[in-house]
């Protein structure tokens, strides 16, 4: 005859199941390869729908000792700034103890507690956050207490967590090893040419490959090269590579037409003979300095007329007579001009030349806007952060995801410039990690960081920047959550 069994039994035999059965779900769910943000949010709607807490939370920091990660549930109050988790009592608690803890009456982060179980992740030794849960909810006259099975479960979902955490940590590090080790596959093949200035020239993006591609074809070549793009897409960087890569002996001369009055223009490029005014020694121009080597002629749609005519002839005769001579100097030059200008507009206006046009215009070379390369935008910042702090002597801050994902969604007037300008300010500001609201000051003007107006447009700036990541990903939804270190989840509460 079988024996019977207690309701309580039954009940205690039920809990046993589903703590076996969410662990298995939980090792699979887990040791998928997710953004970290996910591995706790899967941690904590698991251990609730077990433990049955009326709040529990689960945090992660990074080897700075910044938050990674996070997930709280049952906050009713305002929800509390992640960084007070890692800096209350508990966390030093559990550092101490080195195992799960069991509190009462006490709180966390501004949240009262009756009762509190919490259990650090940590693996090898290394404590990468914790979990915690608190104050049991009692259904069907069961124990308002967490049990030793609740306490023994808490440990075993954090073990199989901090496992999970350190293999994604390892993952993200292979692929950020990953993404340099295709920089130095492109540079070996020529598609990231080679340092100019101790900077590479990143070029994922097909737009800048193609460019790229046109500075290996035509750099051996002595044809004049017009190279065109907005301000600050890097157009005298380009022009650096055509001239080393062109095996041409003679110097790099640079000269920036728009830099110069147009008095002093024509003395800086031709020359001037001693005794063209009272005290004026004998003087090289830019043309005879760059003999056989390269002139470099920036934002040359700035040149007045009467100085294109001179610039024409000398380019045809290959000769130049300087200011106040008479004897032609013969010169080998290479000449590169740049604009961010439409020229062909400035010929139908008469504002430019139409001969030197054809003559500047032997082959173009365009260079897209940051906003049309936004692939290449997460190497460009690591790029910059590296080597700001090689030179500063400072160590490279952690650039958070959210961060990255405002950069990738501004659209950078002042193009690679200005990302430069904001990655070594961001640099400079930041106190370990680099995060969206630092990024946000420094893009919107605003810095005070408490300041409610700042609440509101930070608001506005994470909605217009989810939407371009979206437009960047083509609405592919889990490729944008990845890109901004959020769960899909996440991206859906906000109405995306």
């Amino acid at each position: 005859m079988a024996r019977a069994t207690s309701p309580g039994s039954e009940l205690v035999e039920k809990r046993r199941l589903l703590q076996l059965e969410t662990l298995y779900d939980l090792s699979l769910a887990l040791h998928a390869q997710r953004p970290e943000g996910d591995l706790i949010e899967e941690l904590l709607e698991r251990v609730c729908a077990v433990l049955d807490p009326a709040a529990a939370t689960a945090v992660t920091r990074d080897a700075h000792g910044e938050v990674k990660a996070v997930s709280m549930v049952g906050w009713l109050e305002a929800r509390p700034a992640p960084e007070e988790l890692l800096d209350g009592q508990i966390w030093r608690d559990l550092v101490a103890a080195g195992e799960t803890i069991r509190r009462r009456d006490g709180e966390v982060a501004g949240r009262r507690y009756r009762e509190l179980l919490a259990t650090p992740l940590s693996y090898r030794g290394v404590f990468v956050g914790f979990v915690a849960v608190m104050d049991k909810e009692a259904r069907g006259g069961g124990d308002p207490n967490f049990s030793d099975a609740d306490r023994r479960f808490l440990q075993s979902v954090a073990a199989l967590a901090a496992v999970a955490i350190d293999s994604a940590r390892q993952v993200e590090s292979l692929e950020s090893e990953r993404e340099r080790l295709t920089e130095e596959n492109f540079a070996l093949r020529g598609r990231v040419s080679e340092e100019v200035e101790g900077q590479r020239i990143i070029a994922h993006a097909p737009a800048m490959r193609e460019a790229l591609e046109r500075v290996e074809r035509l750099a051996p070549r002595g044809v004049s090269v017009l190279v065109r793009g907005e301000s600050g897409t890097g157009k005298e960087l380009i022009a650096k590579l055509l001239h080393l890569r062109s095996g041409r002996d003679g110097a790099l001369v640079a000269l920036n037409c728009a830099a110069i009055p147009e008095s002093l223009l024509e003395s800086e490029l031709f020359g001037i003979e001693k005794g063209v005014a009272t005290g004026v020694e004998a003087r090289r121009g830019k043309f005879e300095l760059a003999d056989g080597g390269t002139l470099f002629l920036d934002e040359i749609g700035d040149m007045q007329p009467a100085l294109q005519a001179k610039l024409l002839r000398a380019l045809q005769e290959r000769e130049v007579v300087r200011l106040g001579g008479r004897q032609p100097v013969p010169v080998d030059v290479r000449l590169i001009a740049a604009t961010h200008q439409n020229l062909e507009e400035k010929v139908a206006a008469g504002g430019f030349r139409e001969d030197l046009y054809y003559r500047l215009k032997g082959v173009e070379i365009q260079l897209p806007p940051l906003r049309e390369r936004r692939q290449d935008i997460p190497s460009l910042v690591r790029q910059f952060a590296e080597s700001f702090c090689r030179r500063e002597g400072i160590a490279v801050p952690v650039i958070r995801p959210e961060a990255l994902a405002l950069l990738l969604g501004h659209d950078f007037p002042g193009n690679v410039r200005e990302l430069e300008n904001t990655v070594e300010a961001a640099v400079s500001l930041a106190d370990g990690a680099v995060t969206a609201e630092l990024l946000a000051s420094l893009l919107t003007g605003t810095q005070e960081a408490g300041d409610e107006g700042q609440d509101l447009e930070l608001a506005r700036v994470e909605r217009r920047h989810i939407a371009r990541v979206l437009r960047l990903t083509e609405g592919n939804k889990s490729k944008a959550a990845d890109l901004l270190g959020i769960n899909r989840r996440t991206l859906q509460r906000k109405g995306f």
